[in-house]
Formats: C-alpha cells, sequence, structure tokens
C-alpha cells in the first residue's frame, strides 16, 4: 500500500515541477473571458473553459488563447461595429450643429420673407386702398421671385427687380394719366425709359445694390449649412476596409484571447490604429477648414453691409418712397414720355379727364413700429448669425481630431497616464512604436494598420470636391457675385446677378475671379437710341411740360 501511495505521489510531483517557476493554474482559465463574451451577447458555447491551442486563429497571436476561430470572426465583426459607432458618436456635434443650425436659419429667412410680404401688403392696403389692391400682383411676384430665388431658383436678381420697377412705372403711369388709353406696345415704351427718367428717385439703384448681395450671402450661406451638413453626414459613415478591421480586432479583442478581457488599449497604440483607419477623413481636413473659413466670413457681411434684416424689415417703407417720388414727379416724367414715346390716343368715351391729384393723390403714412411683425423665428439675424459662427469654429479640424477624440474615450483606451497596464497589441506592456502623422501618405509606415497610400478612398475625394465648389461660391458671395446652384458640373456658368459692389469697393481677402457676364440686352441698342433723342429733345420738354399743365387747368 505504501508502494502505491509512492507511485502516485511521484508523477504528480514531476507535474508541479515541470511548470514553469511562478505559474499560475487559474491563469489558464477562460472565466472571465466567458463572463465578457457573454456580456457582449454572445452564445458561451463559443468559448472553450480553458486555453486551447490557437495555431488556427488568423489575427490575433497564435499561442495557447481563450478565443476560437469562430469567437474571433464574430469579435472581428463587434470590433467593426464599436469602430463605425465610435466615428458617428464622435462627429455627432458638427452634424448637430449643422443640421440644427441650418434648420433655424432656413426657418428664420422664410419668416423674415413672410412678415415683410406681409407687412408691405397689410401697409399698401391701409395706405392705397384700391389702388394697390387693383395692381397688388406686382408686389406678390416680386416676393414670390425672391423666395423662389432663396430656395435655389434660377432667378437673375437684377433683371428680377429692374422687371419688377419697370412694371411698377407701367402700372404708375396709366394711374396718372387715367385720361389717355395706352396699348401694351405704348407702355413697353415707358417700361424702357425707367433708367433715363428715374421716375422713382434712387430708391431702385440702392434697393437693387441692397437686396442682390444680401440675397446671395443668404442663399449661399443656407446653401453652405447644407453642403456641410451633407458631408458630416457623410463622413461619419465610415466603411472600414479589411486592414483596418484587423488592426480593430487586434487592438479591441485579442486581449479576450489572452485571458484579459479587462485589460484595454494602449492610447498611444489606439492612435496609431485610428490614424491608419481614418487616413482618408484626415486628409478631408484641409477643404473642410478653407470651408468653414469661407463660411465665417460670410457670416460676417450677413452681419455687416449684407445683412438680409436690414433689408427685407423696412423694404415697404422704401418702396412707398419711390412711389412718392413717382407722384411728385407725375408731369415731368409723362412730358417726358410723351416726347420720347409719342402723344398717346384719349381714353375712349371719356367725357372728363381726371387730373393725377383726384386720381392718386395719397400720401404714405408709415407704421408704428408695433404694428410691424414680431422678429422672424423668434431671434434677429445678428444674434442667429453670432450662435452658428461660435459653432463653426469648433468644427475646424474636426476630421483630423477624430483619433485623437475616440482615444481619449475611456471606455476605448486606458488612458495616456496608464502606459504600463495597458493592451499594447501583443501583452500587457507599454506601446513602444511612434506615433504616425496626419492623413494618407503618412501612413505608409503605420506598424498597426495595412493603408494602401496609392488607393485615395473615391467617395472621400467627392466630399472634397463638394467642400471645394462650395467654397468657391462662398468666395463669390462674399464679394456681392453670384453663381447658379442650378448647374454645379461647371463652375464658370452663373446666374449673373451682379456683383453688389457698385457704391463701395468690396475688400479683397478673396482674390477670385469670376466668368459670369452681364445679361445680354436685346433693348440696350435701342435704349440707347431713345436716350439720344432724349437728349436733342431736352429744350422743349419744358414747354411741353407748359401746355400739359395749361390744358389740364382749362379742362
Amino acid at each position: 500500500m505504501p508502494a502505491c501511495i509512492g507511485a502516485v505521489i511521484l508523477p504528480l510531483s514531476g507535474l508541479l515541477l515541470s511548470l514553469p517557476a511562478g505559474a499560475d493554474v487559474k491563469a489558464r482559465s477562460c472565466g472571465e473571458v466567458r463572463q465578457a463574451y457573454g456580456a457582449k451577447g454572445f452564445s458561451l458555447a463559443d468559448v472553450p473553459f480553458q486555453e486551447i491551442a490557437g495555431e488556427r486563429l488568423r489575427i490575433c497571436p497564435q499561442e495557447y488563447t481563450c478565443c476560437t476561430t469562430e469567437m474571433e470572426d464574430k469579435l472581428s465583426q463587434q470590433s467593426k461595429l464599436e469602430f463605425e459607432n465610435l466615428v458617428e458618436e464622435t462627429s455627432h456635434f458638427v452634424r448637430a450643429t449643422f443640421v440644427s443650425r441650418h434648420k433655424k436659419f432656413d426657418e428664420f429667412f422664410r419668416e423674415l420673407l413672410e412678415n415683410a410680404d406681409k407687412s408691405l401688403n397689410d401697409m399698401f392696403v391701409r395706405t392705397y386702398g384700391m389702388l394697390y389692391m387693383q395692381n397688388s400682383e406686382v408686389f406678390q411676384d416680386l416676393f414670390t421671385e425672391l423666395k423662389r430665388y432663396y430656395t435655389g431658383g434660377n432667378v437673375n436678381l437684377e433683371e428680377m427687380l429692374n422687371d419688377f420697377w419697370a412694371r411698377l412705372l407701367e402700372r404708375m403711369f396709366q394711374l396718372i394719366n387715367p385720361q389717355y388709353h395706352f396699348s401694351e406696345d405704348y407702355l413697353e415704351c415707358v417700361s424702357k425709359y425707367t433708367d433715363q427718367l428715374k421716375p422713382f428717385g434712387d430708391v431702385p439703384r440702392k434697393l437693387k445694390i441692397q437686396v442682390t448681395r444680401a440675397f446671395i450671402a443668404a442663399r449661399t450661406f443656407v446653401q453652405g449649412l447644407t453642403v456641410g451638413r451633407e458631408v458630416a453626414n457623410r463622413v461619419s459613415k465610415v466603411s472600414p476596409t479589411p486592414g483596418c478591421i484587423r488592426a480593430l480586432m487586434k487592438m479591441l479583442y485579442c486581449p479576450y484571447c489572452r485571458g484579459l478581457p479587462t485589460v484595454r488599449p494602449c492610447n498611444n497604440y489606439c492612435l496609431n490604429v485610428m490614424k491608419g483607419c481614418l487616413a482618408n477623413q484626415a486628409d478631408l481636413d484641409t477643404e473642410w477648414n478653407l470651408f468653414i473659413d469661407a463660411m465665417l466670413l460670410v457670416a460676417e457681411r450677413l452681419e455687416g453691409p449684407f445683412n438680409i434684416e436690414s433689408v427685407m424689415d423696412p423694404i415697404d417703407v422704401k418702396i412707398s418712397e419711390a412711389i412718392m417720388n413717382m407722384q411728385e414727379n407725375s408731369m415731368q416724367v409723362s412730358a417726358k414720355v410723351f416726347q420720347g414715346c409719342g402723344q398717346p390716343k384719349p381714353a375712349p368715351g371719356l367725357r372728363s379727364a381726371r387730373s393725377a391729384p383726384e386720381n392718386f393723390s395719397t400720401r404714405f403714412r408709415p407704421y408704428n413700429p408695433e404694428e410691424r411683425p414680431t422678429t422672424a423665428a423668434g431671434t434677429s439675424l445678428d444674434r442667429l448669425v453670432t450662435d452658428i459662427k461660435e459653432k463653426l469654429k469648433l468644427s475646424k479640424k474636426v476630421w483630423s481630431a477624430l483619433p485623437y477624440t475616440i482615444c481619449k474615450d475611456e471606455s476605448v483606451t486606458a488612458g495616456s497616464s496608464n502606459e504600463e497596464e495597458c493592451w499594447n497589441g501583443h501583452s500587457k506592456a507599454r506601446y513602444l512604436p511612434e506615433i504616425m502623422n496626419d492623413g494618407l501618405t503618412n501612413q505608409i509606415n503605420n506598424p498597426e494598420v495595412d493603408v494602401d497610400i496609392t488607393r485615395p478612398d473615391t467617395f472621400i475625394r467627392q466630399q472634397i470636391m463638394a467642400l471645394r465648389v462650395m467654397t468657391n461660391k462662398l468666395k463669390n458671395a462674399y464679394n456681392g457675385n453670384d453663381v447658379n446652384f442650378q448647374d454645379t458640373s461647371d463652375e464658370s456658368s452663373g446666374s449673373g446677378s451682379g456683383s453688389g459692389c457698385m457704391d463701395d469697393v468690396c475688400p479683397t481677402e478673396f482674390e477670385f475671379v469670376t466668368t459670369e457676364a452681364p445679361a445680354a440686352d436685346p433693348d440696350r441698342r435701342e435704349e440707347d437710341s431713345s436716350a439720344i433723342r432724349l437728349r436733342c429733345s431736352l429744350l422743349s420738354w419744358s414747354l411741353v411740360c407748359v401746355v400739359l399743365a395749361l390744358q389740364r387747368l382749362c379742362r
């Protein structure tokens, strides 16, 4: 019996002596790994109870391991999903900024136009009554075209405003001369004298400058917010390459295979993995920063000389001022038109002609401030733009900062202060390789991610091009120039809505050459000849005015 006992003891002691000095038998258990793996929602049937040979693993070290090939496949997919979610969550701020600010600015602008339209209509109904209501479509068409321009319609602002004043002159010319009948051809002739006669004073010229540059800036700015929103949404949805997925698996879940599920990656290790996986996104940063700078400059325009609120709020007052100018100069205007377009025919069946003052003598009566609509969208343009500027500044360099933001997350890495007790890709120890620089070309020697620097991501290149196109449009808007948003394929085309810098020289922070030509005017030659005829008849105009005045007195 003692011999049997000795026979048993000797092999056991031999086994104990064969283990490495200081080895912990419990370390060979996969209990912690089973618990962590199950917490991820996976079946524990895949997890061994103790370490097994790992020669079949494709990513993690092929040593004794707690991972099967099924576990490695599932954890690889899990690391991909977690990475995609990390990028989307980390870029949430910039995406939310563009989504919310675009919505707010768009709401403000539309309400501002509605308020201006309503204010003018209410004022003119109370001031001019039926005379306005019978001709209200002229004003309604003005606001319809302004809204259509803002929403991306192919509207030439200068031509549209010129047409508005020409139509208004035609209507008012008939009102101040009710004793005559005017044919369509005659009224067309009248409208051609708008520039020479200046019946509305200097209001149309000033208003055209203010409206064109303010609307160009506002529409381009909201378009910029749209492009920023779309680019941010697209770029935040990443599709990691196979090389990236391998690196993510090795960083996030190979500790499981080594029986170290609670050990997190070293901070610098994480940075190299993220810089490799997000190399193309980092290349977006240069064009993104130029785009943000251009947005900030246009925002400054909106706060200053191109302030759409300061243009639209008093537009009813300015148009009424122009109408008063026309009233006060009605006789001189009529005389000059009769001289240039010919004497009109009397209105048929008209027994006694009524004088202009009797038919259109109403004078403009401005609203009190409290009668005006409340501020659009519950804010002012200055407050709105200031808020947007602050958020835009925070979104600079957001794409190159993604790796740093992700690797600062305590749920991802062990943190920069814990450089010894972290996973370095092989074991729990310090990570020694240097950190790579940002961008695709700098990943040629990335020790963690296999990156093909000769094949840039075409999807990211498309976003870079979209930003470049938008930045050029913002540069144009900053200088008061318009670009046709309907045709983004040909950047040499434009709607020709003018520079908006006729009065004052535009600053030259952006040296951007536009290829827009002024809209061709088929009537220009005829207008030039008409102007010559008018100048030649200057001496007879005063006589015509006296004759007309005497005729009206005799009646």
